[in-house]
């Protein structure tokens, strides 16, 4: 359940207040948005802005597992030179990926947006199948709705 369904009396702007003390202690928050019929879910980062990096997008991996990808790249974010669009990495215990610039952070980080403003930058980790397809391939195995792209691939 969302933080505003958990507290319907609740005004947005004190769910915005939440979430910049969550970011105060523990230096980022990741923010899940639900998909909509064959739209499939997404979860970015919101705080890194704040250390001068970019926040991190996921899209189609479910809130949790998406949480778990996102908090481990981001913490190693903090300490680690920034990953340029298009290098791939394996993750520790978790799949390859390829950080891919998006294109209108503005549309797909509204809570990075509201807080920070037009300074958010942000990048996608986006994740290849256990075959280790990535979803602009032929034959990549993703869930309901895919894996959208957010920006182009770097060439």
């Amino acid at each position: 359940m969302c933080w505003m369904c958990d507290n319907p009396t609740r005004r947005p702007e004190q769910y915005m207040e939440h979430t910049a003390r969550l970011i105060e202690e523990h230096g980022w928050v990741v923010q899940g948005v639900s998909g909509l019929r064959d739209r499939p879910t997404w979860s970015y980062t919101v705080g890194l802005t704040s250390h001068d990096r970019p926040e991190l997008v996921v899209t189609g991996l479910p809130a949790p597992r998406a949480a778990t990808l996102l908090d481990g790249v981001a913490s190693h974010l903090l300490h680690a030179t920034e990953p340029l669009p298009g290098e791939q990495t394996r993750l520790l215990g978790g799949p390859l990926v390829e950080f891919v610039a998006v294109e209108h952070p503005d549309v797909h980080l509204v809570v990075a947006q509201v807080l920070y403003g037009p300074a958010v930058r942000a990048l996608q980790v986006v994740w290849a199948d256990d075959r280790d397809h990535w979803p602009w391939h032929p034959g990549f195995r993703g869930r309901r709705g895919g894996q959208p792209v957010l920006g182009p691939r770097a060439s």
